[in-house]
């Protein structure tokens, strides 16, 4: 190699002989990146003595920054805990309030989605996609529920700055279709800055069977575990990720987003904690509203003379109930009390985390919810959600059926839409409404080492578009306004700190415009315009108007706390100046177009994924824990399901199901049968049965012919199962589901993953098809 050098032309030789030479005072301002593809600020040079070494630094926040938790509880109303005035029993908030601050002025959007992803975005709900639900999702930048790269989370700023971000529970702002392990993962916990998620991608969860995702896999780890509850578990990994980060990394803090499904629906709490309850609501919404007022007002929660608000006027009157219907609506309550009791409970098991490691002190901790208390119940709660997810009111009798077990394994309920506003005193309505009552919630912050003030109540104006900012503000964390390439919108919201330590600062948020499904209103210095889209309440889905028709009304809220009295027509140049001010914001904002048919807007999400497709095919064992509205969409359509097999002797198990006991369908072999089940609400099942298969190749097929049922609205038609080829049993199906069959349960192939579809067989491990299943197919044929 050396004579080969020697014979090298002068220019090659002085080109290799610059290639190894040590580093000149030119070279030492060569751009390292440049260089060696990274950061180096040593010196590299022929042998190892004459060179330096240098290590990249990781960020690392400034020693002594806090960490950060928000416990974002679920349908929580503004007089529900303990320490704004409510009758249940929550120690561990309370003592957090005790020793930190209650802000008694603050705001959501009035529904989860867009709550959840402006908590994280800091930015108004509209800006980022989730001006509605993601489930009514809309091709418009307002509501396509892709929040952009423009608008990343708060997470994603800490990650940078060197923090450890941890995600546990409720994450609803991915659009379903992209809830499986194939992604995108964009819009997941992991693509919004948390290096860690233990949680459901839905709206809600079985706490006794919850389907969740430790990071991108799915699993069910309730199986095998007795007493498993899913707060305990939430609460079980936040102790784990706590323990193991200080054990490990005890210099750099974290954050911990923790989201319970409680108190959403299903309500759902262990027997003893229901018990505890016995009895305590047998006085009725009417008399709790108006001792949560008065709670409210000794406390010193509510401004004094604050008025409660009449009763909404579909919400009937306690006496005027008879006694059976008072003993089950008392019952609805007795469980929602004992879901937020054992709640608090776990979140009290974190605290006492924090405090045996000794974090509490310097750990900033937020409580809230996303909106206030949910009316969806209806006018007779239900043992099953998912009546009212189709646009229905769950009869008196059915849900009497389900007293014994209400809040057990075997119900999927929602309290009577009267003890929300109990829940919501001294507001008037529910969630979804932009009232008090929908966008008011309980907030409380705790932070020893850093606020002074005790036990103190703040009643400046904020919003959850504030909880960003303020973490960015106390954690001295810098905004970063290009992120991974992208630059950033300016977040909406402002920081909270100001109000720590001085209750009189005036608000530094004194403009806020509401939207949600059409229910509008405007808060400035004090005044609010709001209005109810053609009068309609959480529980009726199917109400549309013309949005000029409705009705605006007026308050002054630094005289009037609780939106009691309506001064619109003492003040009609204040309402038309504030609405002139909602026009303005709402185009800022992206929130126009205005679209009020829910139905229409999820079944067009479906028409926009699949167009024109009429054939799906699914693989076992790939065709696992798919979101429901990712699935074929057959609901209100003829279509076919059909597979074959080559069975031995006793093949058995679930071929195809979707849904769970609250409803679905599912196809599957028992007994050497085939069978086709559709669970109509946990009540009803329409069931096909073939003769015994035998052994060899079978081909079994499900049709179904839509011909528009037996009453106005709701799908129905025929079902026929067919084995190879000949029709072996038939079936009418008059009434069927319209929108969804469950908020948390998927489409699987070979196995029936959460709660059992049928109740002709039991989910021990899923009922596992025990053969070999290829594919299924499901054509539309309408």
């Amino acid at each position: 190699m050396r004579k080969a050098l020697q014979i090298l032309p002068m220019s090659l030789l002085v080109l290799a002989g610059a290639s190894c030479a040590p580093p000149g005072a030119d070279q030492e301002q060569d751009d390292s990146f440049a260089k060696y593809g990274q950061e180096f600020e040593g010196v590299i040079a022929q042998s190892y003595e004459e060179s330096e070494e240098w290590w990249p630094t990781p960020p690392k926040p400034p020693e002594g920054t806090p960490n950060v938790i928000i416990f974002l509880l679920d349908d929580t109303g503004f007089g529900h805990l303990g320490s704004f005035g409510g009758l249940i029993d929550t120690p561990n908030i309370d003592r957090l309030a005790a020793n930190g601050l209650r802000y008694n002025n603050f705001h959501t959007t009035a529904l989860c989605s867009p709550s959840r992803a402006a908590i994280m975005a800091g930015r108004n709900h509209h800006r980022i996609g989730l001006g509605s639900h993601s489930l009514t999702a809309m091709g418009f930048p307002g509501y396509n529920a892709y929040p952009p790269e423009s608008g990343k989370s708060v997470a994603k700023h800490l990650q940078k700055a060197g923090f450890v971000n941890y995600a546990i529970g409720k994450w609803d702002h991915t659009p379903l279709y992209e809830v499986s392990e194939s992604g995108p993962f964009d819009r997941w916990p992991s693509g919004e800055g948390f290096d860690h998620y233990y949680g459901f991608m839905a709206a809600d969860a079985d706490n006794y069977r919850s389907l969740v995702w430790r990071d991108h896999y799915p699993i069910e780890d309730w199986m095998g575990k007795p007493g498993y509850h899913w707060s305990e578990a939430m609460a079980d990994d936040a102790i784990r990720n706590i323990t193991s980060h200080v054990s490990v990394s005890p210099d750099r803090p974290f954050m911990m987003f923790w989201a319970p499904v409680a108190m959403h629906s299903p309500h759902q709490a262990p027997a003893e904690y229901i018990e505890r309850y016995r009895g305590q609501f047998d006085m009725g919404w009417d008399r709790a509203r108006e001792m949560i007022h008065q709670r409210q007002l000794e406390m010193g929660v509510i401004p004094e003379g604050t008025l409660l608000t009449e009763r909404t006027e579909e919400i009937p009157a306690w006496d005027s109930l008879d006694p059976e219907e008072q003993r089950l609506y008392a019952r609805q309550m007795e469980v929602f009390a004992a879901m937020l009791t054992h709640v608090d409970e776990q979140i009290g098991r974190i605290l006492g985390t924090l405090e045996r490691t000794g974090r509490l002190e310097n750990t900033l901790i937020f409580v809230t919810a996303d909106n206030g208390s949910s009316g969806e119940g209806g006018l007779t709660g239900s043992f099953n959600e998912t009546y009212v997810l189709n646009g229905l009111q769950t009869p008196f009798d059915a849900n009497m059926e389900h007293y014994d077990g209400w809040g057990g394994p075997d119900t999927y309920p929602h309290f009577h839409a009267g003890w929300a506003l109990a829940g919501n005193t001294p507001f008037q309505y529910f969630k979804q409404i932009v009232h008090r009552g929908g966008i008011q919630d309980a907030m409380v912050v705790h932070w020893p080492a850093g606020i002074q003030s005790k036990g103190e109540v703040r009643n400046q104006y904020h919003h959850i578009i504030d909880i960003a900012p303020t973490i960015l503000d106390v954690t001295g964390t810098p905004f970063l306004e290009v992120l991974d390439g992208e630059e950033q919108m300016e977040m909406d919201g402002v920081s909270m700190a100001y109000s720590f330590d001085d209750a009189e600062a005036p608000t530094q948020h004194p403009e806020q415009y509401y939207e949600l499904f059409g229910n509008r209103a405007i808060y400035q210095d004090g005044w609010k315009a709001v209005t109810i889209h053609a009068g309609r309440m959480p529980w009726d889905l199917n109400r549309v108007a013309p949005f000029e028709d409705d009705v605006w009304e007026l308050y002054n809220l630094n005289e009037d706390f609780s939106e009691a009295v309506d001064l619109a027509e003492q003040n009609p140049e204040v309402l038309e100046a504030l609405k002139a001010r909602w026009e303005e914001l709402a185009w800022e904002n992206n929130v126009y177009p205005l679209y009020d048919d829910m139905i229409q807007r999820i079944a067009k999400q479906q028409d926009r994924l699949f167009g024109d497709r009429t054939e799906f095919i699914y693989y076992n064992p790939g065709a696992r824990r798919i979101a429901e509205k990712a699935s074929a969409p057959v609901k209100g359509r003829s279509h076919e399901i059909e597979t074959t097999l080559n069975l031995t002797r006793d093949e058995e198990g679930v071929i195809m199901a979707v849904g769970g006991f609250t409803g679905g369908y599912t196809l599957f072999i028992k007994n050497n049968r085939a069978y086709y089940d559709y669970n109509y609400y946990n009540g009803l099942y329409y069931t096909l049965e073939s003769p015994p298969l035998g052994t060899g190749e079978v081909d079994i097929r499900f049709n179904f012919i839509e011909d528009g049922g037996t009453t106005e609205g709701i799908p129905g038609g025929t079902g026929e199962l067919y084995i190879n080829g000949e029709k072996v049993d038939e079936v009418s199906m008059p009434e069927m589901h319209i929108s969804t069959f469950s908020l948390s349960e998927t489409f699987d192939v070979g196995i029936d993953a959460g709660t059992p579809v049928s109740d002709k067989y039991s989910v021990t491990n899923h009922f596992p098809y025990t053969g070999e299943l290829d594919k299924v197919v499901v054509r539309l044929t309408d």
